[in-house]
């Protein structure tokens, strides 16, 4: 889900290459988890060698390693579907150890995948990341590759996955932003209610589309299809809606009834802008209680737009951000989520 490394300390002691992963790196990479995160990190994988091999093997994980002269992995960034379009990749679980830090590895190990790893790999139409919003180090170096900014996920992981890399009891925030590598032009509906920070998302972006108020009513004989993953490590359900039907309201509340008795306290939903009555589908969650998440270019191959709900308060005072496109979009959540709660 998310990037919590950071160039913030003293100069690396030995010289370091880039390059992308081999197997004979995995077992470095574990002792690198190991030495940021303890045995805290979420995703198990990377306390397995055998498993780190085998998913680099399969596309699961790209990896971009930095490693010193004398072999040891001192920093990782990957890439990784977790998108329904499987050309989108994200962008993420990377980090650099401490006592290397500050010597601009993190900006390699971007620069590696940015511009070097994806432009030889036409297979990947689009990538994007998701930035953590307790520090402003992976923001500035995201921005530097081309980035845009264009969603923001507030209270999205759990404060524990960072205990010890920052001192808080919030949970972290994280914004979005998305390079475009092979353009594919299309239409967008915008729903009413966010028209305008849409088509001032739109207007930044470095793939054209062509933008449609959302006008059309729920055909009558159209069914929700929809999908959920429940990500237990970070108490966050994802609900990823292909096509909204008029049983929209009812397969929600199903869906949501099954993340809290999972143990969601963040639900997320992912709506279909091609869809040209997803006004109608935004109405119906925000009257759930949903508030802006902002846009997800080519997230099921037509682009994406996110809307969130907490069962747990938001720290919008302890997100930081880099940007005035960024704060841009935190202010538009803000609103929303008071709005919905002054209802």
């Amino acid at each position: 889900m998310t990037n919590g490394s950071s160039d913030s300390a003293p100069a690396a002691p030995e010289a370091v290459t880039v390059g992308a992963f081999i197997p004979d790196d995995a077992e470095g990479i574990v002792q690198l988890f190991r030495a940021v995160y303890g045995d805290g990190y979420p995703i198990r994988l990377f306390y397995d060698p055998g498993a780190i091999i085998a998913a680099n093997a399969t596309g699961q994980y790209r990896g971009a390693i930095a490693r010193t002269t004398s072999g040891e992995v001192v920093g990782v960034e990957h890439l990784f579907p977790s998108a329904p379009y499987p050309a989108l990749l994200e962008a993420g679980v990377g980090l650099v150890r401490k006592d290397f830090r500050g010597a601009g590895l993190n900006r390699r190990l971007l620069g590696f995948l940015y511009e070097d790893y994806v432009p030889r790999h036409p297979e990947i139409e689009e990538i994007f990341g998701e930035a953590v919003c307790y520090h402003l180090h992976m923001q500035r170096g995201v921005l530097e590759h081309r980035h845009v900014e264009t969603a923001v996920q507030v209270a999205l992981m759990p404060a524990e996955t960072y205990a010890l890399e920052k001192d808080s009891v919030s949970r972290v925030a994280t914004l979005d932003l998305f390079r475009c590598y092979r353009p594919k032009p299309h239409t967008v509906f915008l729903p009413r209610a966010y028209e305008e920070v849409l088509r001032w998302t739109y207007g930044r972006l470095d793939d054209a589309r062509a933008l449609e108020l959302s006008r059309e009513p729920v055909p009558k004989d159209a069914h929700t299809a929809a999908e959920m993953t429940v990500f237990d490590y970070a108490a966050v359900a994802r609900i990823a809606v292909r096509a909204a039907g008029e049983d929209l309201a009812a397969r929600l509340a199903d869906l949501e009834h099954q993340a809290l008795d999972a143990g969601a306290v963040v639900v997320q939903v992912r709506l279909n802008l091609a869809e040209p009555w997803v006004d109608q589908a935004v109405d119906v969650l925000r009257d759930r209680g949903y508030f802006f998440g902002g846009a997800l270019p080519r997230w099921f191959d037509g682009d994406g737009f996110l809307m969130q709900k907490l069962s747990c308060p938001p720290d919008f005072d302890g997100i930081v951000l880099a940007s005035d496109a960024g704060r841009r979009l935190l202010e538009t959540a803000v609103a929303d989520w008071e709005e919905r709660h002054a209802v």
